[in-house]
């Protein structure tokens, strides 16, 4: 009977080395998880066994396929000798939260099958397409092998595998339930990408109609605005205020009276701005008054509040039921709730803990969530259901993001026609003023 050397991890994440017998790899997992055990590694030992008879007709094992991964039923690939390769190379650009997401759900799928981690991270490794992702599982891989544990490689690699992601890693491997926690993280990081696609959809409107209502009145002021000038100047006239105004504008925005064109400043303008933006947020006091702002915007305060919540409950429940301490679930989601004042609420929070008190007190007092919100927290603590509570706080503001959406757009889509309508009905006026003034001037020499 084969040989199986083992590595493992037991109940307090303390890692095991051994060797059992056993008739195939699924057998000798089975035994491990048997002694209380979760497998990490499991390698058939070489030369304890006699070559089994290769099959009639000498045709070779079969292969069965699930989630678009190759593997070979009778026999673990990781026993077979191959040349290491070095892991690494150049990349371009960072992980993409798709190509995450899908990593994470094939090694939840892979661990509920049984397979072991290091087999399975080769197997994803080796179907992964050239990028970042490729070479960091590189690096995960022959952390791994070397008998580090997969939560440990990956918090080396922060860019690819945040906080939030290696501690709810680590929450699996000492429970022993890695397949589960890595099924609820890939259901949360889902949740979350639905949640800002269905956000990003909702702003491709406003935006497509504010870039064309430039383009038409920047087209406008360029092109056509120049021949009612040579209309007026033939007229030799003098033009209303507001004539001359448009005129002026026309003239800058065509380059004709600066070195630089005004369209390339209206051009460079948002991109100067965000840029200046990001740079002001890398601060302190810029992220506290950036984010206080916005919580103040009459509509979209309400847009950003909801939001906001639906990601910290859904975030702070997802690592609770993971089994994360409550203290260090707090801390993982005041870094990754991504606003200053609810980072500012969550700090007090945790503290209000630490000294023995209650969730909910703190966050009635800072009175940035709704009171529902509060009470469905103070209920979850009262039975134990802290995490159950907090989904579906995050269930419930997921449909009410929604609907703000909706109301968003449902306000934007006549102010937008009012301002283009606005803008063109200026620059008409401006236009017919000195006809109308032509118009009077000559019915009054008529007269006289």
């Amino acid at each position: 009977m084969p040989i199986y050397q083992y590595e493992a991890l037991d109940t307090a994440g303390k890692p095991q080395r051994g060797a059992i017998d056993a008739s195939s790899s699924e057998e000798a997992i089975q035994q491990i998880r048997g002694q209380g055990y979760f497998p990490t590694s499991v390698r058939e030992q070489k030369g304890k066994e006699k070559s089994a008879p290769p099959a009639a007709g000498g045709s070779k094992p079969k292969k069965k396929s699930f989630l678009g991964l190759q593997l070979t039923k009778d026999k673990d690939a990781s026993s077979a000798p191959k040349k290491k390769k070095k892991p690494g190379g150049f990349s371009i650009g960072g992980v993409k939260n798709k190509n995450l997401t899908l990593f994470t759900r094939q090694l939840s799928t892979l661990q509920d099958a049984g397979l072991p981690l290091l087999r399975s991270l080769q197997i994803l490794e080796q179907q992964q397409k050239g990028g970042k992702l490729k070479n960091i599982l590189g690096f995960v891989v022959e952390d791994v092998e070397s008998g580090t544990s997969l939560s440990e490689s990956m918090a080396k690699h922060p860019k690819a595998f945040d906080r939030l992601y290696s501690k709810m890693v680590n929450a699996g491997e000492i429970g022993g339930v890695l397949d589960i926690i890595l099924q609820r993280l890939a259901n949360f990081m889902e949740k979350s990408q639905r949640l800002r696609r269905r956000i990003k959809g909702a702003m491709i409107y406003p935006i497509v109609v504010v870039l064309i209502a430039v383009a038409i009145v920047s087209g406008i002021m360029i092109f056509v605005i120049p021949k009612f000038e040579e209309i007026f100047n033939d007229f030799d006239t003098e033009l209303p205020d507001l004539t001359q105004w448009l005129i002026n504008a026309s003239n800058w925005m065509a380059g004709k009276t600066t070195d630089i064109p005004g369209f390339i400043y209206i051009l460079a303008g948002p991109f100067v701005l965000f840029f200046l933006l990001k740079i002001f947020r890398r601060t302190n006091i810029g992220r506290a008054v950036t984010d206080w702002t916005l919580l103040h915007i009459p509509v979209i305060a309400g847009l950003v509040e909801k939001t906001t919540v639906a990601r910290f409950t859904r975030t702070l429940g997802t690592l609770i039921s993971a089994g994360v301490p409550i203290l260090e679930a707090i801390n993982i989601t005041r870094d990754t709730c991504g606003n200053w004042v609810f980072e500012r609420a969550l700090t007090n929070v945790h503290d209000s803990i630490r000294e023995g008190e209650t969730f909910a007190d703190p966050l009635r007092e800072a009175k940035i969530v709704d009171s529902l919100v509060v009470n469905m927290i103070d209920v979850g603590e009262e039975t134990g259901d802290l995490d159950v509570m907090l989904m579906k706080i995050a269930d419930n503001y997921d449909e009410e993001v929604d609907v703000a959406v909706q109301s968003l757009l449902s306000l934007l889509e006549p102010l937008l026609v009012v301002c283009l309508g606005g803008a063109v009905g200026v620059i008409v006026i401006a236009l017919f003023l000195p006809l109308v003034k032509l118009i009077t001037n000559v019915s009054e020499t008529a007269n006289s």
